[in-house]
């Protein structure tokens, strides 16, 4: 899997699933399976022959300013909250405080110096490389 420092995910978070999914499946050659999220939502793997490409998940409307169309890219991190620090003593803005998700990990999202949005994960033992 993933270790300190490296890309461990990337997800499209839409207010239009059922576009995207179509896009994707026809200009990247993608096809999709589904799970139910813990809120009961679904979220889509999207999966290129039988490797997991990226993640899909419905936006809610009228959601934040960090819940609008993007792509979101996730840094792996050993330990989240000393990353945080260190982030923040670096100039980061953080925009979420960190949340568990079950079965992923500890997950925070911060805007570096540069304005750039970027998601930070402590992966669970079971994603973790």
């Amino acid at each position: 899997m993933t270790k300190h420092g490296e890309f461990n995910w990337i997800e499209l978070q839409t207010q239009n699933t059922d576009a995207a999914i179509e896009f994707y499946k026809n200009a990247a050659g993608w096809r999709f399976q589904s799970e139910t999220m813990p809120n009961g939502g679904k979220y889509w793997l999207a999966m290129l022959g039988e490797k997991v490409v990226c993640g899909i998940w419905t936006l809610e409307e009228g959601s934040s300013e960090l819940a609008r169309n993007r792509w979101v890219i996730y840094l792996h991190v050993d330990d989240i909250d000393s990353a945080l620090a260190q982030a923040k003593s670096a100039g980061a803005e953080v925009l979420r405080e960190p949340w568990d998700v079950p079965g992923v990990g500890r997950i925070a999202m911060i805007r570096d110096p540069g304005g750039a949005e970027i998601g930070w994960v402590t992966p669970t033992s079971a994603k973790a490389g």
